[in-house]
């Protein structure tokens, strides 16, 4: 084998985004030998050991060259397994095993296995992005993820070996484009919580007008059976927002096929999760628990158990819809907007108002604990209800009300009339007392019980939008007083 030189197209991955890279190599004579260049990191210096192996293992015969590896360009970290596959299609390409053509219009991606096969690698959605924007064909694991559901040019490759009869009968990965994806519902259903109408009611008011909420009741109330089944009442992912949310999945290594249905994420983390878990970071930087429930539910349970760090590190990524992680190499950005389920505890012990159970917290306590969910995190709950422990002869005998079906028609329903109006009238939505275009007798009963409650402005503004989604569920072009009256009693007692 004489000396030569090879090209091939991959892509280095820096948050959600795939750059592209162009692998160089070069062959010469002397001390036969490896050599990475182009500020790689520990696991891209490691290739060397792997691409060995396998182009040995799938039949190809390792060069007794001097062979150099450019990732270029050089100025920017290369990190990730993912550089394997054209490390080694590139070095058969220089040494003449494979001709140039095998990669045209490629742009390859992919970990080797000792044995020569081809391994997955976190991010193949970023791949697939970055290949059809810039014209060329994926090549990456037969493995991948893109199964679920990518509509795109994507080819899948089992062994190294496969590259002698070029990418033309690779198979193809995801759905044909143009076919519809099969929206899928993951088995929960409303109608499983028993004796939980006013909560349900709640929902579909939070599920329609996507409002923060916080539910407040004790241990066994069902509180958390309920959040688990608010993503079954909600729309279907449209296509935009079925691509970024399989891109966030994808690249923290997460499974992509749910979203693929068009099932929105639902997100639970503990409550000792880090702020970096939270809102994303880490070593490569990764999309935290905020942005993985984009498009979707973000669920704190016991809410107050939280730190009061990751709940203020929460503020402005709420805020912007966005969450921005600086680091010495640059700024990543990660989209974050998501609708906000909280549950907690009325107070430590979680029993007070039980008529079933004493409460054993002192009033200092109850105090200090309640107060945690006060503060500028409660600016994006709009809905409070408390959910009372069901009647044990209710659960016994498995009564049922209302399921996912007529709660999430009432969703659908509720949301395109609001649609309709907001096209037809054409409300300022920024002030939320303007777009509730409430009836004189609703604004005077408003004026009178503000009065009489105290309400400050941020309570106004809670209780305005939550009266304008229950009149859009009733399809009411006008915020009506019954309106008014059912949204005041879904305002927190403490914490308005």
């Amino acid at each position: 084998m004489g000396a030569g030189f090879g090209g091939v197209q991959t892509a280095n991955l820096r948050g959600i985004d795939a750059e592209p890279v162009t692998v160089e190599v070069s062959t010469s004579g002397g001390i036969p030998g490896l050599d990475i260049v182009g500020m790689p990191d520990s696991a891209v210096l490691e290739a060397r050991s792997r691409v060995r192996c396998a182009i040995k293992s799938a039949g190809f015969e390792l060069p007794r060259l001097h062979v150099t590896v450019n990732l270029a360009p050089s100025e920017k970290r290369k990190s990730g397994t993912g550089f394997d596959l054209p490390i080694a299609t590139a070095i058969l390409v220089a040494t003449h095993q494979l001709p140039p053509r095998v990669v045209d219009g490629c742009l390859l991606v992919g970990e080797l296995a000792l044995d020569g096969s081809v391994c997955p690698v976190r991010g193949d959605m970023a791949y697939a992005v970055l290949a059809r924007k810039l014209g060329l064909s994926l090549v990456t694991s037969a493995e991948s993820s893109l199964t679920g559901g990518w509509e795109g040019d994507a080819r899948g490759l089992w062994s190294l070996s496969q590259l002698r009869g070029g990418v033309e009968g690779l198979s193809a990965l995801g759905t044909v484009a143009g076919d519809p994806v099969p929206v899928g519902r993951s088995g929960l259903d409303f109608s499983d919580v028993v004796d939980q109408e006013l909560a349900k009611r709640a929902m579909t008011i939070a599920a329609a007008g996507r409002h923060g909420m916080l539910m407040v009741g004790p241990p066994g109330s069902g509180k958390t059976m309920l959040a688990r089944r608010l993503p079954t009442i909600l729309p279907p992912l449209e296509q935009e927002e079925r691509v970024k949310a399989m891109l966030l999945h994808s690249v923290a290594g997460l499974p992509i096929d749910s979203l693929a249905r068009g099932e929105r994420p639902f997100r639970a983390p503990h409550h000792s999760i880090s702020v970096g878990g939270l809102v994303g970071g880490g070593r490569p930087v990764t999309p935290g628990e905020i942005s993985l429930a984009h498009e979707g539910v973000l669920f704190l349970d016991e809410l107050p158990e939280f730190s009061r760090t990751a709940l203020q590190a929460l503020r402005q990524p709420m805020e912007d819809g966005s969450v921005r992680i600086v680091r010495v190499d640059g700024a990543y950005v990660f989209p974050c907007d998501f609708q906000l389920v909280a549950a907690a505890n009325p107070c430590p012990c979680g029993y007070l108002g039980d008529p079933s159970h004493e409460c054993s917290c002192p009033p200092a306590k109850i105090a200090a604990y309640q107060a945690k969910m006060g503060g500028p995190l409660m600016d994006r709950i709009d809905v409070v209800v408390d959910v009372s422990r069901p009647a044990s002869r209710k659960v016994i005998r498995g009564k049922r009300g209302l399921g996912s079906d007529e709660m999430s028609q009432t969703v659908l329903a509720a949301r395109e009339f609001r649609s309709w109006r907001e096209a037809r009238l054409g409300r300022d939505a920024r002030d939320p007392v303007v777009a509730a275009d409430m009836e004189d007798a609703a604004r005077s009963a408003f004026e009178e019980l503000s009065e009489r409650l105290a309400l400050g402005g941020r309570a106004i503004a809670r209780v305005s939008r939550v009266a304008r989604t229950i009149a859009d569920m009733g399809e009411r072009e006008r915020v009506g007083e019954g309106d008014i009256i059912e949204a005041l009693g879904f305002r927190s007692r403490t914490l308005g």
